[in-house]
């Protein structure tokens, strides 16, 4: 577990006692410990579990748009977005990468499904690897679904962690 177990029941007590919906993601290497810590203190898992993970960048393959796609990247201070195109239907693909250092933070890696198993994701995250290597980041990290950690496995990536996202019961 990333906290000592008393440092995790003081968490999970207090996002149980929040008047608002508040939520608790918790990346752990003893899961089942994490959980039951987390249930008794009154909060309500996510039925599945995601992964952190994480790649040396210089290792992500390269991969470009395959026709018709075309590939637009832009930047915003330390975030960079990619998003991928079809000439008929729009956006397909996109996500986007915050660079904090020698790391960067994948986030919201999303293929429209009427285009997936074409390989986008692998093309938005290669771009978004590149960009983060121009920008000095070394370390990719990102949170990955069940679904997600087959694709980021096959480029690469490894899983570091379980990571486990409650909530408290008013949420």
């Amino acid at each position: 577990m990333s906290a000592e177990p008393e440092v995790l029941r003081g968490l999970a007590e207090e996002v149980a006692a929040a008047a608002r919906p508040t939520w608790l993601t918790v990346p752990t290497n003893r899961p089942e410990e994490a959980e039951s810590i987390m249930r008794e203190a009154g909060l309500k898992l996510r039925d599945a579990r995601e992964a952190l993970m994480t790649i040396p960048l210089r290792r992500h393959p390269p991969r470009t748009a395959p026709p018709p796609y075309t590939r637009t990247t832009a930047r915003h201070a330390t975030v960079c977005e990619t998003v991928l195109r079809h000439p008929d239907s729009g956006v397909a693909a996109r996500g986007t990468m915050a660079v904090l250092g020698t790391d960067a933070i994948a986030d919201r890696i999303e293929t429209v499904p009427e285009h997936r198993r074409r390989g986008l994701g692998s093309v938005v995250m290669s771009s978004l690897a590149e960009n983060a290597v121009a920008h000095g980041a070394t370390t990719g990290i990102l949170v990955a679904t069940a679904a997600g950690q087959q694709l980021y496995a096959a480029l690469g990536w490894s899983t570091r962690a379980t990571v486990l996202i409650a909530q408290a019961p008013a949420g």
